[in-house]
């Protein structure tokens, strides 16, 4: 029996999360005609259930944590409270804003969006309810979920995951934190602004482990100054529900109990029950393999985001998305360094870094060939200014580039745009040290620590 026909396009995307809308977004102004596939909201996981309710969520702890040590400015003011109702309120009124411009964007003639679970039926097709949407090329983008860990069953409510806590309507007194890595080290900066007694469990040696070693240091320090407890290298066992929340048994037979637990332990791709194996594309854990123009190796199946082995990161699924658009209209873009993209965890401290580790950079070119250089904080006039403590490391090749930037302290977030051009075009530090930045700015963190590479220190201290 035949299916009812949905069209022919020359791309159909099954997924309208960050590479998925990039990837349409980019076709139409290549005058490609799309299909935008979707059974949930356009913005995906980034735009509703992560990056920015999350951050949103850390602008109001940060404004709680101003409020409360205000004093030391010389500004007298008193914290009454989190009224989570307001906090909420505030943080749905940013996710609709967004959600509303991205709806503009995406109505447009050379773009079908259609709502419903698509699936993969054919290396050209995708079927929605019945109907077929057939694709000249094909993009994967089904995105990602949060994970949990064989026995460990999330009920959302005691033993919760990230999109829970998003929702919450209340500040929980206490809090275990399941995981030490980005997600997990953000809500653990939340509550413990908004007055939660916090302990973080990670089975790692050391919390955000993906980091440099260094900075994961001074993360830990910042913690424990903050009172957020962690206990890291302790592999979680078994959780149990109590009268009063939950109480979780890590390895060697320690206990914590809190009102609730949560479960922020990375995200799994999105790929089951989607046809994606039945039409050969090959998958490995879920994620699905493609080469560096992203080809799945099938027909002509793409795939981009959080499914495709790598970073997580929303701007990792734009550029993807962009790339695969732009590859499909044959500018033969140029690959995509995963190592020059730019990660940023917004705790408190905010970590940014791009690049390569000092130890995954000895491990790449040696030892000999790699050498590093810190700068403290405590020599830059503007974060005097804003009380923060933290330090620029550079990462360079001996008579060479530039290899990582690692930075720690507040708004290093912000300082991440240079720094993934300077190691994008493989400047050299002496390079970088020539240019001007503006005084007294957190910016200007990064031109000290290059004068102080290329043997020039202006303000920082032996």
């Amino acid at each position: 029996m035949s299916q009812p026909n949905g069209g022919t396009f020359d791309i159909v995307i099954l997924g309208a999360g960050s590479g998925g809308y990039a990837a349409a977004l980019r076709a139409a102004e290549l005058n490609l005609s799309v299909a935008l596939i979707d059974k949930a909201e356009l913005g995906g996981t980034c735009l509703h259930r992560g990056c920015i309710p999350t951050k949103a969520l850390l602008h109001a702890a940060e404004i709680a944590d101003q409020t409360r040590e205000s004093e030391q400015f010389g500004v007298k003011a008193d914290l009454v409270g989190i009224d989570m109702a307001g906090v909420n309120a505030y943080k749905d009124g940013v996710v609709a804003r967004l959600y509303k411009g991205l709806q503009g964007l995406l109505k447009q003639d050379k773009i079908t969006l259609v709502q419903g679970a698509g699936k993969l039926v054919g290396k050209d097709t995708v079927e929605v309810d019945g109907k077929r949407y057939t694709g000249r090329n094909v993009i994967l983008a089904t995105g990602s979920y949060s994970r949990t860990i064989p026995g460990l069953e999330v009920d959302g409510k005691r033993v919760i995951a990230s999109e829970h806590a998003l929702k919450l309507d209340r500040v929980p007194s206490s809090a275990i934190v399941l995981g030490g890595g980005v997600i997990g080290v953000e809500f653990a900066s939340v509550w413990k602004s908004f007055g939660a007694d916090v302990t973080i469990i990670e089975a790692l040696p050391r919390l955000v482990a993906a980091e440099d070693e260094e900075i994961s240091k001074t993360v830990e320090r910042a913690f424990r100054k903050r009172k957020i407890n962690f206990k890291v290298g302790k592999p979680f066992e078994k959780v149990e529900h109590t009268d009063s929340g939950v109480r979780a048994t890590i390895a060697g037979g320690e206990t914590v109990e809190a009102e609730v637990l949560l479960v922020a332990v990375g995200r799994g791709p999105t790929t089951a029950d989607l046809g994606y194996e039945q039409q050969g594309v090959t998958l490995d854990r879920g994620f699905v393999i493609t080469n560096e123009r992203l080809h799945t190796g099938v027909g002509n199946i793409y795939a981009v985001g959080d499914i495709v082995p790598g970073l997580q990161l929303a701007h990792r699924g734009f550029q993807q998305g962009i790339f695969v658009a732009e590859e499909i209209a044959g500018l033969k873009p140029a690959p995509i360094d995963e190592a020059g993209i730019p990660r940023v965890t917004y705790s408190d401290p905010e970590i940014a870094s791009v690049g390569l580790t000092e130890t995954k950079a000895k491990e790449q070119y040696g030892a000999d060939k790699v050498s590093t250089y810190n700068y403290n904080l405590g020599g830059n006039g503007k974060s005097q200014i804003l009380k923060t403590a933290g330090f620029v490391k550079l990462v360079r090749l001996n008579d060479g580039p530039v290899l990582g930037v690692h930075m720690v302290g507040a708004r290093m977030g912000e300082l991440v745009g240079e720094a993934q051009l300077i190691y994008n075009w493989e400047a050299f530090p002496e390079e970088v040290a020539q240019l001007v930045h503006a005084h007294p700015t957190q910016n200007e963190a990064l031109g000290e620590a290059f004068l102080a590479l290329s043997g020039k220190p202006l303000h920082a201290h032996s």
